[in-house]
């Protein structure tokens, strides 16, 4: 499903769910849980944040401040070798 297709099925459920106010309390309990999910999670970033990382890396690269792996090196002993605690 596309996410047009998922927000279209959320609404007309909704409007089902809305007609009791118990159980849409519960929706928004739960939608408001998940959200605080989304927001501590470390990994996840809007998209401003997103192509603000790609233009930092960018600008890292074009500075010749990259890690190369090594032939035969795995990712691990590349990530050690570079500091990471691993």
């Amino acid at each position: 499903m596309t996410a047009l297709q998922l927000n279209a099925e959320l609404y007309r459920n909704l409007g089902i769910i809305a007609e009791d106010a118990t159980m849409f309390d519960k929706v928004v309990k739960y939608v408001r849980k998940l959200a605080k999910q989304m927001t501590d999670d470390p990994t996840c970033m809007t998209k401003e944040e997103y192509f603000a990382m790609l233009d930092r890396s960018e600008r890292q690269y074009a500075e010749g401040k990259y890690t190369v792996q090594l032939p035969g090196e795995s990712v691990t002993d590349m990530l050690k070798r570079c500091g990471y605690d691993i």
